[in-house]
Parts: structure tokens; C-alpha cells; sequence
């Protein structure tokens, strides 16, 4: 962008002088057309250079519209001191005459530049902000989408409800449980996540189902622990977490070995703290904890929709794999 910029300012320096020596044939000096057009140009080309770069992102688009104001008068009267410390006395008839209209115009020039510039940068940015934003409802869109192919598929369904089949005749009851919350984890995920946001607690509650069908899956020598408080009403992208527990329970319970799960959840108006503790028993060594495209595909979405406003912790030490986010509202 720079380089372009500079080829710009030193063709519109040039131009003046080739369309004067082709006007007149070459019978002016072209030098002296030269160092009028350095004269004119270069001033209104520190002018645009330094607004564009420094005044506009530093003070205009933060806002700071005083300050841009009073950053660009003392700069124009630098850029332009020459004309102020002019002796009009010693100047002829003529040129006494026009001076004053001229740094009118020349200042009028000045602050045309001066705005142009801000101009340019601020359609840059809203191009930008506007490619973000994009950006991040289709990596939501993916997000979601890569979430229902990998969990909501015949393969979890078809274990979920064989076992909630199970349970019809060991305790009714609790299959019919079962049902309902199988019934309510589809309907959040599939019709109640096509917004930017939702509420913390409609993520506890699917959080909850999920954990609660999982559960299902695990023998007596597993333990699943949560501990979810959510305190006033803060909002979070939906299907945040979902990756991070889907993987705790598909590298941290293992057939015939004592395992654990522990997720834990703190959220406020301000603040939402995420934990997630497991045994970890990688499947393989291409597929273990904290790899694999849901946790990447979570670290992304974290960097898009929460850039600057995030942490993340992730370690696994003797046998235990953890995992903490951070995020601030």
C-alpha cells in the first residue's frame, strides 16, 4: 500500500512537467516546472502521508475529533511556514496582490488532503471491519456445522438411543429422561445457535444434556464431575465449549480403566471462565488431546470472535489433560 502510494505522489509531481514540455515543445525550462511541482506537491504529500498513517488510525477513528483538529492546524502552519514568514512588502505589485488568495487556496488545498486521506482510511477500515465480520459467521456457520457432522451423526445417535433403549426396562423413568434431553440438545443446536449470541445459561443447559447422555456410555469406573454457575445475565457465542467436552470424553475415558471427567463453568456480566480436567488416553498419537480439528477449529473461533479478549490454557501433565479459557465480555 505504501509503495503504491509513493508511485502516485511521484507521478502526479511528474505529470505537470511532461504535459508542459509536451504543450510548449520543449521551450520552457524543466526544471524550473520541476521545482514548482515539488514546491506544490510534496507539502500536500507529507500532509496526506501523515494523516493517513498516524492522525486518521491514532486520533480520527478512535473518535477523537478534537484532538484530530488540533493535531492538523499546528501541522499545516509547519508544513506551510515558509509563506507565513513571506515579506509581502518586498514582493512586486502583482504577485502582493494574489498572495494572500493563493495561501488562502494553498491552505484550503491542505485541508482538502488532510480529508481525503481520513476518507481512504476510513473506507479501508469499514471494508475491513466488514470482511471480519464475515469472516466470523462463516467460521461460526463451519463451526456449528462441523460440530452436528462430528456428534449429532447416526453413530452418536445410534448409541445414545441404544442405550436409552436399554434403560426403558431397567428405569423408565430415567429413559424417558434421557429422550427429553436428547430431544432438547438437537433442537438447541440445530434451530437456537443461528445467533451471534446466546445466553450463558441455554449453553449450561446443553452442556448439561450432552454431559447427561455421555453418561450413559461411561461404566461405574468413570466419574463425571461439573460444576457450571452462571451468575447475572452474560451472553457467549454459542457452541463454544462443545469441542473441548466432546474431547475429554473421547480421550479421557477408557474401557476397563478408572477415568475422569471434570468440567467446570464460571460466568458473570463481565467474565466467563471454562475448565475442563480429564484422564488422557490418546486414541492414537495423530489423534490425541488438544489436537485435532474441534479443539483448532475452537482456538480459531476464539481468535475471531474474541481478539485481545481471551486466554488459553492447555498442558498435560502425569497422565492429566487441562484446558482453560478465559474470556472477557
Amino acid at each position: 500500500m505504501f509503495l503504491l502510494q509513493l508511485f502516485i505522489v511521484g507521478m502526479v509531481i511528474v505529470m505537470p512537467l511532461l504535459f508542459v514540455l509536451l504543450v510548449s515543445g520543449g521551450n520552457i525550462n524543466p526544471r524550473m516546472i520541476l521545482r514548482i511541482s515539488i514546491g506544490w506537491f510534496v507539502p500536500l504529500s507529507v500532509i496526506y502521508f501523515v494523516n493517513f498513517y498516524l492522525l486518521a488510525p491514532y486520533l480520527f477513528l478512535k473518535k477523537r475529533y478534537w484532538l484530530f483538529i488540533l493535531a492538523n492546524v499546528p501541522f499545516i502552519f509547519v508544513v506551510n511556514y515558509w509563506m507565513f514568514t513571506v515579506n509581502t512588502a518586498e514582493l512586486p505589485d502583482v504577485a502582493r496582490e494574489g498572495f494572500y488568495a493563493n495561501m488562502a487556496i494553498i491552505i484550503l488545498f491542505d485541508v482538502l488532503v488532510a480529508f481525503v486521506a481520513v476518507a481512504i482510511r476510513y473506507v479501508m477500515r469499514t471494508h475491513a471491519l466488514r470482511l471480519e465480520v464475515e469472516e466470523k459467521q462463516r467460521q461460526n456457520k463451519e463451526a456449528e456445522l462441523a460440530w452436528l457432522k462430528n456428534q449429532l451423526n447416526p453413530h452418536f445417535l445410534f448409541n445414545t438411543l441404544n442405550n436409552i433403549s436399554s434403560l426403558t426396562q431397567i428405569d423408565p423413568d430415567q429413559a424417558q429422561d434421557s429422550i427429553a434431553q436428547l430431544s432438547d440438545l438437537l433442537r438447541y443446536a440445530m434451530y437456537d445457535t443461528d445467533k451471534d449470541l446466546v445466553p450463558v445459561d441455554d449453553e449450561v443447559t446443553f452442556l448439561d444434556n450432552y454431559v447427561a447422555l455421555m453418561r450413559l456410555r461411561c461404566s461405574d469406573l468413570v466419574r463425571v464431575d461439573t460444576d457450571f454457575q452462571v451468575q447475572g445475565h452474560p451472553m457467549v457465542a454459542p457452541l463454544l465449549f462443545i469441542a473441548l467436552v466432546e474431547n475429554a470424553f473421547k480421550h479421557g475415558v477408557a474401557s476397563g480403566k478408572d477415568s475422569f471427567v471434570r468440567l467446570s463453568l464460571r460466568a458473570d456480566e463481565q467474565h466467563i471462565t471454562f475448565e475442563c480436567d480429564n484422564s488422557n488416553y490418546p486414541k492414537d498419537d495423530a489423534d490425541r488431546s488438544g489436537s485435532g480439528i474441534g479443539i483448532d477449529n475452537t482456538r480459531r473461533r476464539l481468535e475471531l470472535l474474541y481478539p485481545h479478549r481471551h486466554e488459553w490454557e492447555q498442558s498435560t501433565e502425569n497422565g492429566v489433560y487441562h484446558v482453560k479459557i478465559t474470556l472477557s465480555l
